[in-house]
């Protein structure tokens, strides 16, 4: 997959965050999730299927083949949680 810096600029201005994902030579754009995503894909219970749901729901560029042929797909997926990764909060009792 081939992309520009104007283009990276332009997906960060609408999306936020980006991840690229490569396998083999394919590769793929992914953004941050939001809460609508991940309430989205809490009703699925099969992790094959919750895990392409969210890929589908955070994709903003990239070779289909990464979602559609397994030998891009399943090493993808195995990603998906650092883009899941989220600050961490902090508690102090007063």
């Amino acid at each position: 997959m081939k992309y520009t810096k104007e283009q990276i600029s332009e997906w960060k201005k609408e999306h936020g965050d980006l991840f690229e994902i490569s396998v083999d030579g394919k590769s793929c754009i992914l953004r941050s999730p939001r809460r609508k995503d991940l309430s989205y894909v809490s009703v699925v219970k099969d992790p094959i299927k919750l895990s392409e749901t969210l890929m589908r729901q955070l994709w903003v560029e990239g070779d289909a083949e990464m979602i559609d042929d397994d030998k891009y797909f399943l090493p993808a997926v195995s990603q998906i949680q650092e883009v899941l990764k989220i600050k961490e909060a902090k508690i102090k009792k007063l």
